[in-house]
């Protein structure tokens, strides 16, 4: 079997290929490149770091066991994503907001990320105490709009990908972010990088490589 780092530069099609063909050790490239979306995603729904890794576990598991089933109509980031999601969907089914106002009363956004040029070399230093702050501020605003946000600021995927991970329309996407960024806008403006929100590091990211092939390689 060919070493992993010989295919870190193939897509996620051609990774999945070779998995699907015997090559299940490449999974370690699929897992890597997640870790820290996924991560988001739990800490999105206010899950402990510990459940959230147990989250995406499961989702790595299920996935390996259902790559067969993707068939490339949507990326393998949504792909994965829509699984992550009823993962933490089922553990969290009470957490259910369905008074959203209508859409013609919120002002949509301008399909641009808050995020932008974080060139400054000061801005890029991590302030944890920053973070923190930002967390709790985040842990503050409804589920709904909370994921909106996660997905579209900080994993950065665009609103067609977002609606299509929900399995909202476009338009709702627009709007609960808007109003995520109103809820949120005078924390947001300070901060410093999306990374440093929900930062899943490399010791948790090694650590979930080797629970998730542990787990597929003695099944």
């Amino acid at each position: 079997m060919a070493n992993v780092k010989e295919f870190e530069h193939y897509s996620d099609i051609e990774i999945i290929g070779k998995i699907l063909d015997g090559e299940s050790k490449l999974y370690e490239l699929i897992i890597r490149r997640n870790n820290p979306f996924l991560y988001k995603i739990g800490r999105a729904y206010n899950y402990t770091h510990h459940d959230t890794e147990d989250l995406m576990q499961e989702t790595y598991v299920n996935a390996f066991y259902n790559l067969s089933k993707f068939e490339g109509k949507s990326t393998f980031k949504t792909w994965i994503t829509r699984i992550m999601l009823n993962n933490c969907y089922q553990k969290n089914k009470k957490h259910s907001y369905k008074n959203e106002n209508t859409v013609e009363e919120i002002t949509l956004e301008k399909n641009k990320p808050m995020f932008q040029n974080h060139t400054n070399t000061e801005k890029n230093i991590l302030n944890k105490e920053l973070g923190h702050v930002l967390e709790k501020a985040l842990n503050k605003i409804p589920e709904d709009y909370r994921l909106v946000f996660t997905m579209r600021e900080l994993n950065g995927l665009n609103i067609a990908e977002t609606a299509e991970a929900l399995n909202i329309s476009e338009t709702n996407v627009k709007a609960r972010l808007s109003r995520a960024k109103t809820m949120l806008r005078s924390e947001i403006e300070k901060m410093y990088s999306p990374e440093d929100i929900y930062e899943f590091n490399l010791v948790y990211c090694d650590r979930m490589v080797e629970r998730v092939m542990a787990k597929i390689t003695t099944k």
